[in-house]
């Protein structure tokens, strides 16, 4: 286990269900998640600086994450009452950012972390004017292309944890020189 993922581990505080260490190469950018983010099902298409277009085309998606050789990815599982408890959802996003946060200042220096849902630093994006905390600001998996089917089947870790479940993602790519 890299040193960098057994920290953000145990900064996590016992709060991360599952977890793995993935190698740039294991990671599939999809054309199909980016016409997803097209079809602006969730409205934030071109209205943030952490959403397509914005982030960059898929090409530049992936040179841009290409340099990094390593990364990791854990979720976290919460409880809801049905599939429609959207209340019960965002209480979860919540948390699972709160486990974001914890592992943010562990983490080797120029490590990205892509989160779950699109960036929520401010309550109304500064778009198109500049990001006003670009150092805080985070795209979603999804908007930077990447398949969350695929990342989860690759790592070995459930998409989905069963009935009355919500499961939230992060993928870190790791900075630094971290080769063990």
């Amino acid at each position: 286990m890299r040193k960098s993922t057994q920290a953000a581990l145990n900064a996590a505080e016992g709060r991360i269900w599952q977890y793995a260490e993935l190698d740039f190469q294991d990671i599939e950018f999809s054309e199909e998640v980016v016409a997803a983010c097209k079809a602006n099902f969730c409205g934030n298409y071109n209205k943030s600086w952490q959403c397509p277009p914005n982030v960059g085309t898929l090409e530049e998606l992936k040179a841009k994450y290409s340099k990094y050789p390593h990364a990791f990815v854990f979720t976290t599982k919460h409880g809801i009452e049905d599939s429609y408890d959207i209340e019960g959802m965002e209480v979860a996003r919540i948390e699972h950012e709160k486990v974001e946060d914890l592992i943010r200042p562990v983490l080797p220096e120029g490590s990205v972390m892509l989160g779950a849902g699109g960036c929520n630093v401010c309550k109304k994006c500064a778009f198109p004017e500049p990001c006003r905390f670009p150092q805080k600001a985070k795209s979603s998996v999804e908007a930077c292309g990447i398949n969350v089917v695929s990342l989860a089947k690759k790592a070995k870790i459930n998409y989905t944890n069963g009935e009355n479940t919500v499961t939230y993602f992060t993928l870190v790519f790791l900075g630094g020189n971290e080769t063990e």
